[in-house]
């Protein structure tokens, strides 16, 4: 199947401009590129809407939490750096407009900094951790027990019935527009025991003819989302009253085209609209 670059996320790896590595103790005097958060989780941005790239002596005025080293950028060491401050920073949706490169890096040091700040005591035994000199893992001296960053698998699902592709409102939606079923794995179950299970909790319907599409990391806050397509099997429309609040099925020229492609929703919906 021909897939139209109009409906395209984020093309590029990660890695055709990062090299992973990690240390906390790790500086240089020359240029690199600094992923800067406040406690909102929203990164610094220099006056021409970049990531800095500056040396480590052009930071002495931000409050900071901790550097740490997270490998190399473009060619360039690259760090998180998490402060205080009371200052209006820009959300990552934002820089995603901007620039897609730096949006794509930023959600893994954005990741990186959320493990290593909510890591900093042992969830079993309360003892102060250390980072590891092996594995990026912060690990507890007294029990041994491993603290590795941590991703919540989530599953979303384009579901066609006949040319007609079902959407649904969420009750947790600021806007409550319609989009696509989606939701968290659970515990024991496999990715494709969970699309079925999400459908038939929150619709009522069964599907049928599932097929993986592609995946993409969410750090909105922590998620690793799978995205597939189905056929619509047996059942009537039932939402659960919860979750899901309103549900239907749209003809692609009823569906409103997303106004950005930042999400895996948005390229499932185009992709629909483009393949029906």
């Amino acid at each position: 199947m021909i897939i139209n670059r109009s409906i395209v996320m984020i093309e590029k790896s990660l890695y055709n401009n990062y090299t992973i590595d990690f240390s906390l103790e790790y500086r240089t005097v020359e240029e690199a590129y600094y992923f800067i958060f406040n406690s909102k989780r929203h990164v610094y941005l220099t006056e021409d809407k970049s990531i800095p790239l500056v040396t480590l002596d052009t930071l002495e005025n931000f409050d900071k939490n901790f550097i740490l080293y997270i490998g190399t950028f473009k060619n360039k060491a690259c760090f998180v750096v998490n402060i205080d401050t009371d200052d209006e920073l820009t959300p990552l949706p934002q820089l995603y407009d901007i620039d897609q490169e730096a949006y794509q890096m930023a959600t893994r040091a954005i990741l990186v900094n959320d493990w290593y700040k909510m890591h900093q005591y042992c969830g079993n035994c309360g003892t102060k951790t250390v980072l590891d000199k092996k594995d990026m893992m912060m690990l507890c001296p007294k029990c041994g027990q491993m603290h590795y960053s941590r991703i919540a698998p989530a599953i979303i699902v384009a579901i066609n019935n006949n040319g007609k592709l079902l959407m649904a409102k969420h009750s947790y939606h600021k806007f409550h527009n319609y989009s696509l079923i989606a939701g968290f794995v659970e515990a024991g179950e496999t990715i494709e025991e969970a699309v079925h299970r999400e459908v038939s909790e929150e619709i009522g319907i069964k599907i049928k003819n599932l097929k993986y599409m592609r995946s993409q990391s969410w750090p909105f806050p922590n998620s690793l989302m799978l995205g597939f397509t189905a056929d619509y099997d047996s059942g009537e429309i039932n939402v659960d009253g919860n979750e899901i609040l309103k549900a239907k099925w749209f003809d692609k020229d009823e569906i409103d085209k997303p106004t950005s492609d930042i999400s895996i929703s948005s390229w499932l919906i185009n992709n629909f609209i483009e393949t029906h």
